[in-house]
């Protein structure tokens, strides 16, 4: 990681919430991410996007570095709360805000909650209305279900090709072949620093429940935030149709941009194609 990317850490009412930033001034884009992964997956945006903006890119509760109490909600609702306090700890009135997977769930109930946060919002594949937990990651939910994630998420340190493989992530990826070993190890390991840390990845798992984001779609048709849509063509469990639903739902403006043949963990895969989309969307914003 650039040694212009600084790890950060802010306390909140929700806990201690971890982040990496490129600069302390400047207009701020807020990256969000998903679902076992964690402030890593931005890399790639961090470094390119540093000179556009105060890049910030989050660990969600349950994930990366974040310290919280084993009793704190960690739904996607709690966590959109999470960031209004986070963005509150550190003094910022207005953000862009980039999301993917999990985060793009948690973005869309920031946005209807908080819109006067939003300078603009980009969305890329992952949870919309009620199209999530999706029918391809139901073994792995059952799996958690079961109690079987700590195995699960120590095989993934102990054999690397297990987590690149058809059992664990290589759904997520184009090429799953070609995710370093640093990459594995700087999204898995933190979930293995304690029992308690593992566990608030179970409760976040568990917390699924796409009520949450189907109650808000009144405020979304509501939502008069400039919205880029960005979009993988090959996701196996976010279809092309979530994002022509955004399309249609937001009030927008929204801009729509496809990744033929891009899967879910295209942020890291892909990052010259986003980075150009948003380095567009923000220059045409300003």
């Amino acid at each position: 990681m650039p040694s212009t990317i600084e790890r950060q850490f802010v306390e909140t009412r929700s806990g201690r919430i971890s982040y990496l930033q490129t600069a302390k001034t400047g207009p701020v884009a807020l990256f969000v991410h998903g679902v076992i992964v964690n402030s890593h997956l931005w890399r790639h945006q961090l470094a390119a996007l540093a000179g556009l903006r105060r890049c910030i890119a989050i660990d969600l509760m349950g994930h990366g570095d974040t310290i919280i109490d084993p009793q704190q909600p960690v739904s996607f609702e709690a966590q959109a709360d999470m960031l209004r306090e986070f963005i509150g700890a550190l003094g910022i009135d207005q953000i862009d805000l980039v999301a993917n997977d999990s985060g793009t769930g948690v973005a869309q109930i920031f946005a209807a909650r908080y819109p006067e946060c939003l300078r603009t919002l980009t969305l890329t594949n992952g949870d919309v209305q009620d199209n999530w937990p999706p029918v391809n990651f139901a073994g792995f939910l059952d799996m958690v279900k079961a109690g079987g994630l700590p195995q699960t998420l120590q095989r993934m340190l102990d054999d690397k090709s297990f987590f690149r493989g058809p059992d664990a992530m290589e759904g997520a990826y184009e090429n799953s072949a070609t995710v370093g070993d640093d990459t594995i190890e700087a999204y898995i390991r933190p979930h293995l620093a304690s029992p308690e840390r593992t566990n608030d990845l179970v409760r976040f798992i568990l917390a699924f429940d796409n009520a949450q984001t189907v109650r808000i779609e009144q405020k979304l048709r509501e939502l008069n935030v400039p919205t880029l849509v960005v979009w993988g063509t090959g996701d196996i469990f976010f279809g092309k149709e979530w994002s022509d639903f955004l399309a249609t739902t937001l009030a927008g403006p929204v801009s729509q941009v496809e990744m033929p043949n891009a899967r879910l963990l295209f942020p890291e895969e892909r990052a010259d194609e986003l980075n150009s989309a948003l380095r567009a969307f923000w220059t045409r914003g300003a």
